[in-house]
């Protein structure tokens, strides 16, 4: 695997801000935003959450994490039906804007976590990756599936089109070599680590990860 630069050109002190996405719905972002949370004690940020508003990716990582510093800020947009942003916008009488986004004031690092997809659309225009600023390292969130090789480097594309930081990928399920091997060689970007197939997860089990992580941070 090609070695994390996480950490490089970093004067000490500066806070990072990564954005996680994934290269599908339930391939595991948010337990990676987690980890990495839990990484850094950073604080935490969905800005448009779809449904489960009472067991939401927030409340998951609130669960998730054992330190004492992070804080999880409120979301921008709480929408109430698990479907597409601007499906459930529009079932809720409003419309997301991108102006109505907007990062939580903190001196802390920053871990946000997007919703589904870089072109996930958020209304009729816009999508996710118009989320995604210039300072925003993105890391992304690969799992194997039939289709996961096409969807991995159509993300990385996406990313690298905009000139935005992409700082790599972790691999989140069973390991899958030879779909983990030609994503390496083609999307020309770090691997950063991998998430195995855990029979659960708890605090515990994003500490040891957050550890293993933490090296390349």
């Amino acid at each position: 695997m090609v070695p994390s630069p996480w950490g490089e050109g970093q004067g000490e002190g500066t806070m990072k801000k990564l954005f996680v996405t994934g290269i599908s719905t339930d391939v595991g972002k948010t337990v990676a935003a987690a980890i990495l949370v839990e990484a850094l004690q950073a604080d935490y940020w969905k800005p448009v959450q779809a449904g489960a508003l009472d067991n939401s990716d927030s409340h998951t990582v609130s669960r998730l994490i054992s330190n004492s510093k992070s804080v999880i800020h409120p979301n921008s947009y709480a929408l109430h039906t698990p479907m597409s942003p601007h499906g459930a916008a529009e079932i809720d009488g409003i419309a997301i804007q991108l102006q109505g986004i907007k990062e939580p004031k903190t001196r802390n690092h920053l871990v946000i976590e997007g919703a589904g997809g870089l072109l996930v659309p958020l209304n009729d225009t816009e999508t996710v990756l118009e989320t995604i600023k210039p300072d925003y390292e993105v890391v992304v969130v690969s799992r194997h599936y039939l289709g996961s090789i096409n969807h991995t480097l159509l993300t990385v594309e996406a990313l690298k089109q905009r000139k935005l930081n992409v700082k790599g990928i972790i691999f989140s399920g069973d390991e899958h070599p030879s779909t983990e091997s030609i994503i390496e060689k083609m999307a020309g970007i770090p691997i950063l680590g991998r998430i195995g197939e855990e029979p659960y997860f708890d605090q515990n089990v994003i500490k040891e990860y957050a550890g293993r992580f933490k090296l390349f941070l």
